[in-house]
């Protein structure tokens, strides 16, 4: 399989770097009780010293959005739309042990995380402009059709597993607990996005290593290095 961004996407944003996972066991992961209690605590901190519109990750996707014609208020990148979720309630509901770990891991880093089931995907993955050609699954159930020209996370079937890039997963390739390979991928476009993406990276190794999933295979990518291919 493959995973990589289309020339027209590292054209108009060549400031991306990208951090691309495989997991592997997934379905094992496990998560002790209180053991996200530090980040959150540590995201809390975080936030009582600044609000999200002056994190410069936050604002990078910002001015992505309204460069895409989209406002940024409106379709905020997941990782801003789950700190103001955290910053209003406190907490953020449990889903799965390995969803609830890169959720508080993106809360903390300030960066968006996708997280797809590869056994869900066909081919590989490519972030692109839709062409009007393809389906998101919501987890409505209703079946969206993305504007021609919108970015998301395509496979060989035309299936969209996102809508406007990373505002939103599509509920197709959502991680279950029978998952077992996970394709994940960390997107950032701020001056520091690569050496944030290495810290990402090293927090999210100690994770999987305490919840029992292994790092299979891993990149970051850039304009220099643009495609990730992996094993199944």
């Amino acid at each position: 399989m493959y995973f990589h961004h289309s020339d027209e996407v590292w054209g108009r944003f060549p400031e991306l770097r990208a951090l691309v996972l495989v997991l592997r066991q997934a379905g094992n992961a496990g998560l002790n009780v209180g053991a996200l209690d530090s980040t959150y605590a540590e995201v809390a901190a975080q936030q009582a010293e600044r609000a999200e519109s002056e994190v410069p990750s936050l604002q990078a996707w910002r001015q992505t959005y309204a460069e895409m014609g989209l406002k940024p208020t409106q379709y905020r990148c997941a990782a801003e739309a789950l700190l103001r979720r955290f910053r209003k309630e406190g907490c953020l509901p449990h889903v799965l042990p390995l969803i609830d770990a890169l959720n508080a891991e993106s809360m903390h880093a300030a960066i968006p995380i996708a997280a797809f089931d590869c056994a869900c995907l066909r081919g590989g993955v490519v972030v692109r402009p839709a062409n009007g050609l393809e389906a998101c699954q919501a987890f409505s159930g209703e079946i969206e059709r993305p504007a021609v020209g919108e970015i998301i996370f395509a496979d060989e079937d035309h299936q969209a597993h996102s809508r406007r890039w990373v505002f939103r997963q599509g509920a197709q390739s959502v991680i279950s607990p029978t998952t077992d390979t996970v394709l994940m991928v960390a997107e950032a476009l701020h001056p520091q996005a690569w050496e944030d993406l290495q810290a990402l990276r090293d927090r999210i190794g100690i994770r999987m290593g305490e919840m029992g999933v292994a790092i299979a295979e891993e990149d970051i990518l850039s304009p220099s290095n643009r495609r990730f291919e992996f094993s199944l």
